[in-house]
């Protein structure tokens, strides 16, 4: 095979991903295949399982359009979802299952187990790393809009980030995100590689959001 792209399993899980029906445009195809990209990435530097990282981004979300709807959790329900597809597609070890599994299942800022294995540490960094810079920026955005939040707001008392239905999203914007969740997310990288490359994203969010203000507060 030239390239983990051609394993059987990570071609499997592929295809699962695509058929989702319709999500978010800040959680679409386009994040998948990002998540994808920069965790086989940290999994080449890492020295990772490529195959688990592959098949564990390509489903991280797959749950996420029924959460959106009002459903469960959608790290728990995809991880529970993976191993009822994996299982049935007779391609997947036990052990591969619930690696991708665990995986799925701790790959959440707000919630859930932390990333225990190489694996899933890869997964979660590059989940990460697509709220930040400037697709961070960009995806910040499209939240916004999808949830008829603000351009800015000021952060009210409660600093904690807190869960999408928590939110009152007409008092809210990126703006509180950024401080509340984004301006963490380099200190909470779980590889040295997801670290490096957080660095420099995580400069340029802050230089934006700087300028946003000043921009709101009539300074420039």
């Amino acid at each position: 095979m030239d390239s983990v792209a051609d394993d059987p399993r990570v071609v499997f899980c592929r295809e699962v991903a695509e058929a989702q029906g319709p999500t978010t445009p800040s959680h679409d195809l386009d994040h998948v295949r990002r998540v994808v990209t920069l965790s086989l990435h940290i999994a080449r530097v890492e020295g990772a399982d490529e195959v688990t990282v592959a098949c564990s981004a390509w489903l991280h979300d797959m749950e996420r359009r029924r959460e959106d709807a009002g459903g469960e959790d959608h790290a728990v329900a995809g991880a529970r979802s993976a191993r009822e597809v994996l299982h049935g597609s007779g391609l997947f070890g036990q052990g591969e299952v619930e690696a991708i599994a665990d995986s799925i299942a701790s790959h959440r800022f707000r919630s859930g187990p932390s990333p225990a294995s190489m694996e899933a540490r890869c997964l979660y960094d590059a989940d990460k790393l697509d709220a930040l810079g400037a697709v961070g920026v960009g995806r910040a955005y499209m939240m916004a809009g999808e949830h008829g939040q603000r351009l800015h707001s000021d952060v009210d008392g409660d600093a904690s980030a807190r869960h999408v239905g928590e939110i009152d999203h007409s008092r809210y914007s990126p703006v509180e995100e950024y401080t509340v969740k984004l301006r963490h997310l380099p200190q909470r990288m779980t590889t040295d590689e997801g670290r490096r490359l957080a660095e420099r994203r995580a400069a340029f969010m802050s230089s934006f959001f700087e300028e946003l203000e000043a921009e709101v507060g009539g300074e420039r």
